[in-house]
């Protein structure tokens, strides 16, 4: 056994093998996610058995919705069940769940410890196959109960992808309300699945573009609490908040480099828009581009050496890659209409995008070089992608137009498979822009 402390939530998580007799060898489950749209795999998540109160139907049930959510797994109905007793068969009566075409089941056990923790496991299981693909054990406190579930999700959806999952996760975002003359934008922050919604400030100030930091949990953000722009450093965990600096000429907000050791902004100086970076530790801004076109919206590639970002310099807004030096600038857009906002895959294989063309917005992705453009999704007005830390989903905010009295326009969050399926809502209580999606919480 290996004992591994997940540092925010205090949950020890145990590795045991969990395995059973060895079968003969068959071709295991497994979903192919770089396929369009595909059927979603019918899965069975009983209620665990044991101990712990409401605690073994509430883990189920996130479990479940993260799952049905992915767009890639359909859990069956439980008044399907045959057996309704799941848990205390291991091996699994394979037959009972054959019969309900269940592909996977996922069977657990929750059992209260000395100390007041609790200590959950899963096994999850290949029903035609009949063997065990994987199971796993974690002790914590009971109040971590839904950190748990999403740990949980995360290990079946890469058993069975073979890619990591996204599921214990946060979003960062800007929650909207009030007038549009008048508009509150407050820093708000929620687990992926919209629980454990919290605001981070008051609405007194206008505050923008929040940032994750890839290499811990921080975020940049932008504020005008002195009528320019003020960039603040803002630790989650702690909840320490510090000032960057004041930005009178910036354009765009930071992003962190991939170490989370610097940022890169561009500021408007003499009528031209320059890139820098910042070391955070010095402080020291050095600058990379010099033009006098537009250089805006930057962002590292996950390995640090390039830089994306959207420039007028060829006469309209494409985008462009650079060495994060500034050499080798090279425009990489080539399509119909304007293109902005460009972040960098996780994964370092493509690119997101806004795209504007005959009067739409278009959420995009492109290679590093500028091949196989795709556009995921349109509308009215889409903007500000930001990728799940597995490079394999996108979250968005989507403005509806106003009528002429000035009335809709709602702004929600959105999420989108990177094969343009399974497009779906981010509920928030409110208006919602500008999101940017966590690294796995440590």
């Amino acid at each position: 056994m290996t004992g591994i402390t997940r540092r925010n939530a205090a949950i020890a998580l145990t590795v045991t093998p969990l395995v059973i007799a060895a079968t003969p060898a068959l071709a295991e489950l497994h979903i192919d996610v770089t396929r369009g749209k595909i059927e979603p795999m019918p899965i069975a998540i009983p209620v665990f058995s044991g101990g712990g109160g409401t605690v073994a139907q509430d883990i189920v049930g996130v479990l479940s919705a993260d799952l049905e959510r992915s767009g890639l797994f359909k859990p069956i109905d439980p008044k399907a069940f045959v057996d309704q007793d799941a848990a205390s068969h291991t091996p699994p009566r394979y037959g009972d769940w054959r019969v309900i075409n269940a592909q996977a089941l996922v069977t657990g056990d929750i059992t209260p410890q000395p100390d007041g923790r609790l200590a959950v496991e899963f096994r999850l299981w290949d029903v035609f196959a009949e063997q065990q693909l994987t199971g796993l054990r974690y002790t914590t406190t009971p109040q971590n109960w839904r950190r748990v579930a999403h740990i949980i999700a995360d290990s079946i959806y890469k058993r069975i992808t073979g890619e990591e999952g996204y599921f214990d996760t946060r979003i960062v975002y800007i929650s909207e309300s009030g007038p549009g003359d008048k508009r509150i934008k407050r820093l708000a922050i929620m687990d992926q699945d919209g629980a454990n919604h919290r605001y981070l400030t008051d609405g007194r100030v206008l505050v923008l573009t929040p940032r994750f930091s890839p290499a811990q949990q921080e975020i940049t953000y932008m504020s005008y609490a002195r009528g320019a722009p003020r960039v603040y450093l803002f630790n989650i965990d702690t909840g320490q908040q510090e000032v960057l600096g004041d930005f009178p000429g910036m354009t765009f907000a930071p992003r962190f480099s991939p170490n989370g050791n610097s940022v890169i902004m561009s500021i408007a100086l003499n009528g031209a828009t320059q890139i820098y970076s910042m070391d955070l530790r010095t402080r020291k801004a050095t600058q990379i581009t010099t033009t006098d076109a537009i250089d805006t919206s930057p962002c590292y590639s996950p390995d640090g050496s390039q830089i994306v970002f959207n420039s007028d310099r060829g006469g309209s807004q494409q985008l462009y890659v650079m060495s994060s030096d500034g050499g080798n600038i090279h425009r990489i857009s080539f399509g119909n209409g304007r293109y902005g906002t460009p972040v960098w895959s996780p994964r370092g294989d493509l690119i997101a995008f806004t795209k504007f063309d005959s009067s739409q917005f278009y959420i995009g992705v492109m290679r590093p070089d500028g091949s196989g453009e795709r556009l995921l999704t349109q509308s009215f007005l889409v903007e500000g992608p930001t990728w799940a830390p597995n490079g394999r989903v996108l979250i968005y905010f989507r403005q509806q137009p106003t009528d002429a009295r000035g009335r809709g326009g709602a702004t929600r969050l959105y999420s989108i498979d990177l094969t343009g399926f399974n497009e779906r809502e981010v509920v928030t209580p409110q208006d919602a822009s500008d999101p940017a999606w966590s690294p796995l919480i440590p």
